[in-house]
């Protein structure tokens, strides 16, 4: 057995995907599922702010493709918004303040829906929270899980919405976020009745040092017939992953830098 660490690989089959978009667009990204076996769940990732270093390599959502096929039976659909790089590359088009994005959100569920992937989950951290409100109450989404959702984008209709279907909605809210805090994010939430906020003591808006305690609170509600806390080692073949590139996008590197909002779409 051997401790899972924070650049551990676990198996799964892993593939680049492209993304087209009703606009014109071609979106990277990448598909990891269970190896032996058809995924039991599927968590379609939307991640932080692209201005402030946000892809689909943020750590949580990589820490999500790199363990959680082999140690939950989950499929796990990360891409780059457009304008968006990392390794995997750059998707196509700019960054439009939670507008066109809706398209982008719309390719990664119609991508899934094509590969008749099961039990589509949408997981969105901070900006990628907004899209979610704002685009991804589809009828194929069974539910949605928000990390950090400062509310930033969502109008009170995209809100309404989400209340009208019924459809599970949980905002993890880190005991010290920047933006929402939990007291704070359950009076805004209590607009959508069956959403459940959960304050993560100690946590901050970037989850750095807790992952794994994200990672079993989503596995707990998109599959909740696999056991948590999961495994902290593995018996069996184990790869190393390649965190270096992302360096230069660290908290430090956006210090100073504004964060946008609808108060710069309308300036």
């Amino acid at each position: 057995m051997a401790l899972i660490r924070a650049n551990s690989v676990l198996p799964a089959r892993r593939e680049d995907i492209e993304l087209h978009t009703a606009d014109g667009l071609t979106l990277v990204g990448e598909l990891a599922r269970p190896l032996d076996a058809e995924p039991v769940a599927t968590l379609v990732c939307l991640h932080p702010l692209p201005t402030h270093g946000g892809m689909m390599d943020s750590h949580v959502f990589r820490k999500a493709a790199w363990r959680l096929p082999a140690l939950a039976g989950i499929a796990v659909l990360r891409f780059n918004t457009r304008g968006t790089s990392s390794t995997r590359g750059t998707s196509e088009g700019a960054f439009d303040n939670a507008r066109g994005e809706r398209f982008d959100v719309a390719a990664a569920i119609e991508y899934a829906e094509f590969e008749e992937l099961p039990n589509v989950w949408l997981l969105g951290w901070s900006f990628g929270t907004d899209l979610t409100l704002k685009f991804g109450c589809d009828p194929s989404v069974a539910g949605a899980i928000l990390l950090s959702p400062p509310l930033r984008f969502s109008e009170p209709e995209d809100l309404a919405i989400w209340a009208e279907t019924g459809k599970p909605l949980t905002a993890l809210v880190p005991e010290f976020d920047d933006y929402l805090r939990p007291a704070e994010a359950a009076k805004r939430f209590a607009a959508i009745p069956q959403a459940e906020v959960v304050g993560v003591d100690g946590a901050k808006h970037l989850w750095v040092g807790d992952a794994e305690t994200v990672l079993n609170q989503v596995v707990a509600r998109v599959a909740p017939g696999v056991t948590v806390p999961l495994p902290t080692d593995w018996d069996g073949p184990m790869e190393s992953g390649d965190s270096s590139a992302y360096a230069d996008r660290t908290v430090t590197a956006f210090n100073g830098v504004p964060v946008t909002g609808p108060e710069q779409q309308k300036a």
